[in-house]
C-alpha cells in the first residue's frame, strides 16, 4: 500500500505539473523502452506522467531539459535521460526529496482529497535560482 503522504504529495505536484503543463513546449522524446535511472519518481510511472512532471520542472524554473540531463556521449544528437553526468540532476532530486519531508512533517492532513502544499514553483516562480533574502541572526 502506498504510503498516505507519498500520494497526497504525488498528487499535489501531479495537479501543479498539469496545470501548468498547458502553457510549456513538449519535453523531448522519451525513451521508447521506458524511462531508466529513476530514483526518486516512482519506477512504473507512465510516460505520459513522466513528461508532465518534466514539464512542470520547465514552467516553475524555467528551464529546458539540457538543465538536468546531460548530453549524449556515443557521438549521437540529443539527451541520455538516464544518465548522472549533470550534476543539476542530483540538485533535482535532492530538491523532490526536500519538497516530499517538507509536506510530510507539515502538512499532515487527517481527511483524503488533494491538499495543495509545497511545490517546486513555491520557492522558484519560473527562476532557476529561488530568490533568497539574507537573515541576520
Amino acid at each position: 500500500m502506498i504510503n498516505r503522504s507519498k500520494l497526497i504529495i504525488l498528487s499535489a505536484i501531479t495537479s501543479v505539473v498539469l496545470g501548468v503543463s498547458a502553457f510549456t513546449n513538449a519535453p523531448a522524446t522519451l525513451q521508447a523502452d521506458g524511462p531508466k535511472n529513476l530514483k526518486v519518481l516512482p519506477k512504473n510511472i507512465s510516460h505520459e506522467d513522466l513528461g508532465a512532471v518534466m514539464k512542470g520542472f520547465n514552467a516553475a524554473l524555467g528551464v529546458k531539459c539540457n538543465h538536468c540531463h546531460a548530453p549524449k556521449t556515443n557521438g549521437e544528437k540529443g539527451l541520455d535521460f538516464a544518465s548522472d553526468a549533470n550534476h543539476q540532476k542530483d540538485i533535482a532530486r535532492s530538491m523532490m526529496k526536500m519538497t516530499k519531508k517538507i509536506n510530510a512533517k507539515y502538512f499532515k492532513h487527517e481527511h483524503e482529497g488533494l491538499i495543495q502544499n509545497i511545490t517546486c514553483e513555491t520557492c522558484h516562480n519560473g527562476n532557476k535560482e529561488p530568490k533568497t533574502i539574507a537573515v541576520k541572526p
